[in-house]
């Protein structure tokens, strides 16, 4: 089976710290990869390495260009604008249209003409995760993307990436302690830590 993003040999710091090392896995259309350790293991790193936020200090990541999208935990909207402006915004910058089907998908319906700005924590997260709905690219990027969701929320999530985004032909490598009843293998990081002599080693409070 093809992948559609292969990682060898990655090693990758914060602020020049080394922090992972000899990270390597592949994923192929319809797989995801769930990333676990405790926190400051370099989860975040390690995305933002993937995404090419950062170099990495050796390794290959190898994808295809202009497929990838990186969702942190902010939810990238603005305020001023509403719901339905937000994601039509975000449509417009990828050359697309917002499919209909992305409100009812995320519980917007109600929530499409509000201020974003007057949003619980939890409605603007919705928003932000029904940006990757709206963009369209297949390799996603995720840093714990359920922060502020409840339960149903989650589900919600969970069930848009197994049935939407993976059954599409998509990927994903998300970082979360929430279990989103994916069927998807986990990768945990701490075997990966950098040893400490490794050009000063790694660093906990950076990651």
């Amino acid at each position: 089976m093809t992948a559609l993003l292969s990682v060898r040999d990655l090693r990758c710091a914060r602020g020049g710290v080394p922090v992972l090392e000899r990270v390597s896995f592949d994923l192929a259309v319809g797989q995801a990869l769930i990333l676990r350790g405790p926190n400051g293991v370099g989860k975040t790193t390690l995305l933002r390495t993937l995404a090419g936020l950062q170099p990495a200090l050796s390794g290959e990541v190898i994808c295809a260009e202009g497929v990838t999208a990186y969702a942190s935990h902010a939810d990238g909207i603005k305020t001023a604008l509403t719901v339905a402006e937000n994601l039509s915004f975000w449509a417009q910058v990828h050359d697309r249209t917002v499919p209909d089907s992305v409100y009812a998908t995320f519980d917007l319906l109600a929530l499409r003409d509000r201020a974003a700005g007057t949003l619980s924590a939890g409605q603007k997260r919705r928003v932000g995760l029904a940006r990757l709905a709206v963009i369209g690219r297949p390799v996603l990027f995720l840093d714990e993307p359920t922060v502020s969701l409840d339960a149903f929320s989650v589900a919600m999530f969970a069930g848009w990436m197994r049935d939407v985004h993976l059954a599409g032909g998509g990927c994903a490598v998300i970082a979360t302690h929430i279990d989103l009843q994916i069927d998807a293998p986990t990768l945990d990081l701490t075997p990966f830590v950098a040893a400490a002599d490794a050009d000063g080693g790694s660093d906990a409070d950076f990651l």
